[in-house]
């Protein structure tokens, strides 16, 4: 590709972030050039931004009706699965499993809220007062 006809299409990070291309310059030889985007990975990046609001979504339905914790919410709001977190917050799979579940999550120790509030990178007073929205 040409130097000149390097993609410059703004996607999700409305140009803000920009990543090097390798391009060739009027003399042939290859350079480096930032590009804030291009369509296709713009469209690809839009479909899982819209997937994971999904996942979002999902878990603040379980929240509102009392089968999930807030800690749900934040799993999906940071991509994390149950072995990814069990691994952050240093914890067999099954009690993450177990801290899912509201009853479970109530009884949490101030260590052990805290721990999570650290990897989801909010305040231990956001994680224990979550409402989702509507």
């Amino acid at each position: 590709m040409e130097k000149d006809k390097v993609p410059q299409d703004e996607g999700i990070t409305g140009g803000v972030s920009r990543e090097v291309q390798y391009a060739i310059d009027e003399n042939g030889k290859y350079v480096k050039v930032l590009s804030t985007g291009w369509e296709p990975k713009n469209i690809v990046n839009d479909l899982a931004w819209e997937d994971i609001q999904e996942m979002v979504e999902i878990a603040d339905e379980k929240i509102k009706a009392g089968k999930a914790s807030p800690i749900m919410h934040f799993m999906a709001k940071t991509q994390m699965n149950v072995t990814l977190l069990s691994d952050y917050v240093e914890l067999p799979k099954w009690k993450v499993k177990r801290h899912l579940k509201p009853k479970s999550f109530k009884k949490l120790k101030q260590e052990q809220i805290e721990n999570y509030a650290k990897v989801f990178e909010i305040s231990v007073d956001e994680l224990i007062h979550f409402k989702p929205e509507n």
